[in-house]
């Protein structure tokens, strides 16, 4: 299977090297443009058969221009993959999730899943221009408890509506529902353990809502929900949970426990307060229940980037 795909892409790769170099003699667009796909989609067409439409043959033209060396194309990865990923325009990003779905085996649908909700643009501010270009090279690496963070998680596959409350337990039912595309975007290594974990000390009951082993880590990390804003107190709280887990449920082979309290919005001054002096990894964040806007992630990456350029001619 591996073989016929590659040997589908490298024809692909190949067609699409015919377009630019020769048909266009190298120009990104040849002068007559759409006139020129359309006379070779009809040649292709009645040579070969189905497969050679123009929207077809602009990916392929597409694939050579972002991949003009095809041993750097990955068998792993479908032709359907790759036309999910050149809808993207930014080589940094086309890299990233090319790296990113030969790693973690996605489908198709999760590809398309991960680029709507922006994860590329979500991860790379949360870095510098350094650690975007170490994406777009090598893919998300999960080294220590700080790369586990996505601000905000994006759970549009809940399908909630925004509404200013929620019933008791709605936001965790509908996780657990949904728990395959919950894993999907926490991202790689995470593994299930249960929902409610129950934490008994002095004669009082409490319950994680959220409880997942980190393979890569090899830490327990707990997830607190909270419907509205994070408060304080609730950094307290997730400190004793994170506490408890380090010393009762921890192997002596495991990490020490993170904790994420996972909220519809938090107040930067008020967590950086919460958070002094905690020694424990514990981080607050923020959810949305609907797809970021692509405009608005892209202008705040490339304001990162443009940032970082100005210092480095300083």
């Amino acid at each position: 299977m591996h073989t016929v795909n590659n040997g589908m892409l490298l024809m692909y790769w190949g067609i699409g090297k015919h377009i630019v170099e020769f048909e266009q003699e190298g120009a990104q667009r040849a002068q007559y443009g759409k006139s020129l796909l359309a006379t070779i989609s009809k040649d292709l067409t009645q040579r070969y058969g189905s497969g050679f439409n123009r929207n077809n043959l602009q990916y392929m033209r597409k694939l050579y221009s972002s991949f003009e060396n095809c041993t750097t194309l990955s068998c792993k990865l479908t032709w359907s993959h790759y036309v999910e990923i050149l809808k993207a325009d930014d080589p940094l990003e086309i890299a990233f999730y090319m790296k990113q779905c030969e790693q973690e085996a996605w489908s198709v649908r999760q590809l398309k899943r991960q680029m709507d909700s922006m994860l590329f643009q979500r991860l790379s501010l949360s870095t510098d221009k350094q650690g975007v270009l170490q994406l777009a090279k090598e893919g998300q690496t999960i080294e220590e408890p700080q790369d586990l963070l996505r601000d905000p998680y994006v759970l549009e596959f809940l399908h909630l509506p925004e509404l200013p409350k929620y019933k008791e337990g709605e936001l965790e039912k509908k996780i657990l529902e949904n728990m395959k595309m919950f894993l999907l975007e926490l991202g790689k290594g995470f593994a299930f353990v249960r929902e409610q974990y129950p934490i008994h000390l002095a004669g009082r009951h409490f319950h994680c809502d959220l409880v997942f082993y980190h393979c890569i880590l090899k830490c327990y990390v707990l997830i607190d929900l909270k419907r509205n804003e994070i408060q304080h107190e609730d950094i307290g709280q997730m400190n004793l949970y994170v506490n408890y887990f380090k010393h009762e449920v921890c192997q002596s082979d495991d990490n020490p426990p993170i904790g994420i309290v996972l909220g519809a919005k938090k107040d930067e001054v008020v967590m950086e307060y919460a958070m002094e002096g905690i020694t424990n990894q514990l981080f607050a964040a923020r959810y949305q229940l609907y797809l970021p806007k692509r405009e608005d992630f892209q202008a705040r990456m490339d304001q990162l980037l443009a940032d970082e350029e100005k210092e480095d001619q300083q």
